[in-house]
C-alpha cells in the first residue's frame, strides 16, 4: 500500500485507563466477502422533469460532455444502471443504429419527447469509459401497467422475446443486426434486471404473474448468453416466493428504498427550514440510516432464510422542496448519507448491489452528479453524497471485518484487503470532535494515513463553491495512532498492519 505519512511501527495492546472508553477497537480476521458493486449508480432518461441524460451528452460532437466524464471517472461507480420505470415503456431497438434513423419518443412517466440518440450502445459506451459495469434493465411487458402499453398508436411494451433479443444484441459475437450497425465486437453487458418496482403499482402484475412471467423471460434471455446474470424483483415482501418460483434462474433479488427522512410531526428539512434550526436538521438526518435499516432488514426477513443475495438498485431521500430537497446540498446530508453507505457495508453479507444516489441531472438534489446548463456556465460536480461514494469507493477492503468498540458519537465499519485495514468513519457529533485511539487486534501497525472530509454543517454545495469546499484532506496517522475525527466529518483510515 502506498501511504503517506510516519511510519508508526508500535504493537498496540491493551489501552490505558485513561483511553479505554475512546478506543476503537477491530478484529482483524475477515468475516464475508464484500461485493464491488456497492457502490453503483442508476441512470434514468428523465425527460422534462430533469435533464438528465440529454444533458451528459453533447449533441454537437455526438458524445458525452467531457465535464461529466472527468467527475464520472473521480466518482469512479462500479456499475451503472440503466432504466427505472422509463423501460416499461421503452423499445430498445429505437434506440440502436444510425442516430439519423433513430425515431423520439414520448417520456409517457417523466414528460417530454426522448430523441432515442442516447442508447445502448452509447450508454454502455459511457460505462466502459469510467470503468464501470453496465446493468441493463428490461421491458418487462410494462410491469403489467396498462397505461404504458400503448402511446398515439405505438406499442410500448415488450415480451420476453424482444428482452431475449437485446441480450443477443449485446453479447452474441455474430449477431447480425448489429453487425450491419457497424459493431463488429459484441457490446458485453452481463448484468440484466427483470422487472422494476413491479410491486409498487396496483394496476401491475401480482406476485403470481411477476413470478410466472420472471420464469418465462429468464429462460428466453438465458438461450441468447447463459453468462449473464439475473436480478428480479422482490420488493414489497416478494422475495420469499418468487424467490420459491424462479430462484434456480436468477441471481438476486431487487428491492428500492426512497424516503423521506423528515419527522411528520415536525418537520424541518423541507423547503428552507433546514435552515433555520441546523440542530434540529444535524439530528434529523443523523437519524435516517435506522429508517433506512429497517426497510433493508424487511427485505432479508422476507427472504425466510433463503440464500439469494439483494440489490437495492434504486435508494435515495425524497424530501420535498424547491428542486427535491435543497437540504440535499448541505455537508449535513453527506454525513448522514455516509451512515447510510456504512450500513449498507454491514449488510454486506446479501446486500451485493447498491446505491444511495441517482447518478446525473441537473435539477434534482438526490443526483449524485449535478450538471450546470446551459453549457459553459459551470462545469459538472458531485454532490455531497457523491463524495462520501468517492471516499469510500476507493478506500475499502475486499472483506469485511468486525468493529467491537467505537466511541460515543462516532459510526464505523471496517474493512481489509491483504495487510491493510480500511475504516469508514462518520462523526455524528455536528459541533464536537472525537480523540480516538486505534487497535486492530494484536496488530502491529506499521504505518497509516487519514482522508477526510470535515465542514460545517450548513455549508451548500453550488457549481460556484464544487472546488472549494467538501475536500477530500489526507494527513498522516500520528505515531501514537490515536486520531481526532473533526466534527460532522467523514473520513477513511487506511492501516498497514504486522500480524502479531
Amino acid at each position: 500500500m502506498a501511504t503517506a505519512g510516519l511510519a508508526v511501527g508500535r504493537t498496540v495492546g491493551v489501552p490505558t485507563q485513561d483511553d479505554r472508553r475512546s478506543t476503537i477497537v477491530v478484529d482483524p480476521h475477515p468475516v464475508f466477502e464484500l461485493s464491488p458493486y456497492l457502490y453503483m449508480q442508476f441512470m434514468e432518461p428523465l425527460g422534462a422533469t430533469d435533464g438528465s441524460v440529454e444533458a451528459a451528452w453533447d449533441h454537437t460532437i455526438d458524445g458525452w460532455r467531457d465535464d461529466v466524464l472527468a467527475v464520472t471517472r473521480d466518482l469512479a461507480p462500479t456499475m451503472m444502471r440503466w432504466g427505472g420505470i422509463f423501460v416499461d415503456f421503452y423499445r430498445w431497438r429505437e434506440g440502436v443504429g444510425p442516430r439519423a434513423q433513430r425515431p423520439a419518443m414520448l417520456n409517457l412517466l417523466w414528460g417530454g419527447v426522448e430523441s432515442n440518440q442516447i442508447g445502448t450502445t452509447e450508454f454502455v459506451g459511457l460505462c466502459k469509459t469510467v470503468g464501470a459495469e453496465p446493468l441493463i434493465c428490461v421491458n418487462f411487458e410494462s410491469d403489467g401497467r396498462q397505461q404504458y402499453v400503448k402511446a398515439k398508436d405505438s406499442v410500448r411494451t415488450a415480451d420476453a422475446t424482444e428482452a431475449a433479443a437485446w441480450v443477443a444484441y449485446c453479447n452474441d459475437p455474430h449477431h447480425a443486426e448489429r453487425l450491419t450497425h457497424g459493431r463488429a465486437a459484441p457490446i458485453g453487458v452481463r448484468y440484466w434486471q427483470i422487472g422494476n418496482e413491479t410491486s409498487y403499482d396496483k394496476s401491475g402484475f401480482d406476485l403470481e404473474t411477476a413470478a410466472r412471467k420472471t420464469v418465462e423471460f429468464a429462460k428466453a434471455m438465458r438461450a441468447a448468453d447463459p453468462g449473464i446474470r439475473l436480478i428480479a424483483w422482490g420488493d414489497s415482501d416478494w422475495a420469499g416466493r418468487m424467490a420459491d418460483v424462479a430462484g434456480q434462474h436468477i441471481n438476486y433479488l431487487a428491492f428500492h428504498h426512497m424516503f423521506d427522512p423528515d419527522s411528520r410531526e415536525k418537520p424541518v428539512l423541507r423547503g428552507e427550514s433546514y435552515r433555520r434550526d441546523p440542530d434540529a436538521t444535524w439530528a434529523q438526518l443523523m437519524g435516517a440510516w435506522q429508517t433506512h435499516d429497517t426497510k433493508i432488514r424487511r427485505v432479508r426477513d422476507s427472504l425466510g432464510g433463503r440464500r439469494i443475495p439483494l440489490a437495492l438498485t434504486e435508494c435515495h431521500f425524497t424530501i420535498p422542496g424547491r428542486d427535491r430537497g435543497d437540504v440535499l446540498s448541505t455537508w449535513a446530508a453527506g454525513v448522514s448519507y455516509a451512515r447510510i453507505l456504512n450500513n449498507h457495508q454491514r449488510h454486506g453479507d446479501v446486500l451485493q448491489i447498491a446505491t444511495a444516489a441517482d447518478f446525473c441531472g441537473t435539477r434534482w438534489q438526490n443526483n449524485a452528479v449535478m450538471i450546470p446548463v446551459p453549457k459553459g456556465s459551470g462545469r459538472a460536480y458531485l454532490q455531497p453524497v457523491a463524495r462520501v461514494m468517492q471516499l469510500y469507493r476507493h478506500h475499502i477492503g475486499t472483506h469485511a471485518i468486525t468493529v467491537s468498540d467505537i466511541p460515543e458519537g462516532l459510526d464505523i465499519v471496517a474493512s481489509r484487503r491483504d495487510n491493510t485495514v480500511f475504516l469508514h468513519v462518520a462523526n455524528t457529533q455536528r459541533t464536537k470532535p472525537v480523540r480516538a485511539a486505534l487497535r486492530i487486534g494484536r496488530s502491529t501497525i506499521r504505518r497509516g494515513r487519514v482522508l477526510e472530509i470535515a465542514e460545517d454543517s450548513t455549508v451548500e454545495l453550488s457549481y460556484l463553491n464544487s472546488g472549494e469546499v467538501m475536500k477530500v484532506v489526507e494527513k498522516p496517522l500520528s505515531p501514537d495512532t490515536v486520531w481526532e475525527f473533526p466534527a460532522a466529518s467523514v473520513s477513511a483510515v487506511e492501516l498497514e498492519i504486522v500480524a502479531a
